[in-house]
């Protein structure tokens, strides 16, 4: 057969659940650890504003949010 009449595999929903998932739980672990490093650094280091721990968390949400992108790019072309 070609590629391209090569017929496509079923889509499994629970492996695409446990993708995704893990997506959800790696965005978690990314956020959280950047919000603690940057409370532990107030602690260590106080100021005014705890700017450490807005900078940090921003950062890691924002870290996380293109961790997920390419993830979630990257599957769709491994599905395609």
């Amino acid at each position: 057969m070609d590629k391209e009449n090569k017929p496509k595999k079923p889509e499994k929903p629970l492996n695409n659940y446990a993708r995704f998932s893990g997506i959800a739980i790696q965005m978690f672990v990314i956020i959280g650890i950047g919000t603690f490093v940057g409370v532990k650094l107030d602690e260590k280091f106080p100021n005014k504003h705890n700017l450490y721990t807005l900078v940090l968390s921003l950062s890691s949400v924002i870290l996380a949010i293109v961790s997920a992108i390419r993830r979630i790019i990257a599957a769709s072309k491994d599905d395609t």
